[in-house]
């Protein structure tokens, strides 16, 4: 992991500020949405890409009942629908 030694303070709403090389760096504007994770007593963010859920493809995914599928995958279940109608 990389150190920046970039100390921000947390406000009474629990909000903290990225500084803005660090939103650079990953290409992270005001409008896009994080993940954010707990793993060995740290906080991770990372930007949120939306991807399938059946193969984890986050190109041209579309969003149906909540759930993330992509071109191929709708295909493939079209495929095995298809293939089961008697």
């Amino acid at each position: 992991m990389k150190t920046t030694g970039i100390v921000r303070k947390i406000d009474k709403l629990g909000r903290v500020v990225i500084p803005i090389e660090l939103r650079r760096a990953l290409k992270v504007s005001s409008k896009d949405a994080l993940e954010i994770f707990y793993e060995d007593n740290m906080l991770l963010l990372r930007k949120y890409e939306p991807s399938c859920i059946f193969c984890g493809n986050a190109t041209n995914v579309t969003t149906y009942k909540g759930v993330n599928i992509c071109p191929e995958c709708i295909t493939r279940m079209q495929k095995h629908l298809n293939k089961n109608v008697v």
